[in-house]
């Protein structure tokens, strides 16, 4: 079992779920980025403050692999690692797991970057301490 960074549970709700009575495939990339907010969160940074300040945390990729599907009333946990993937990149290593016996449901890389209100890439200083942390 990986060692996370921060684990976040949640609940599967029926209007989650597509005609097969499955979570649908793009209800898990929410799961993905509500844990993502709350772990920056965690880390002392504010999502919306760095949007107020004309800093955008960007996702620029995506990789998903589906293991196993949820259904309505699944307990579930997301679990994430944070890791610098060069100077102004970096990347979300995310689990999703059934509880409680653990299930691997999902794996998930998630690249991102920092974008300055003209568009350029930029992470902020934040972002850049935060990584230095986790190193």
């Amino acid at each position: 079992m990986k060692q996370y960074q921060f684990t976040l549970g949640f609940q599967v709700r029926d209007y989650e779920c597509d005609m097969q009575g499955h979570v649908n495939n793009s209800v898990y990339l929410n799961y993905l980025e509500h844990c993502r907010h709350e772990f920056i969160k965690t880390l002392g940074l504010d999502f919306s403050e760095l949007v107020q300040r004309g800093i955008s945390l960007v996702v620029i990729r995506s990789e998903v692999d589906y293991k196993y599907s949820l259904q309505s009333g699944d307990k579930f946990e997301v679990g994430v690692i944070l890791e610098r993937v060069s100077p102004l990149r970096y990347r979300f290593v995310q689990d999703i797991y059934l509880l409680p016996e653990r299930t691997l449901v999902l794996k998930a890389r998630v690249v991102g970057t920092g974008v300055s209100a003209t568009g350029r890439p930029q992470l902020p200083k934040e972002i850049t301490v935060a990584l230095g942390q986790l190193d």
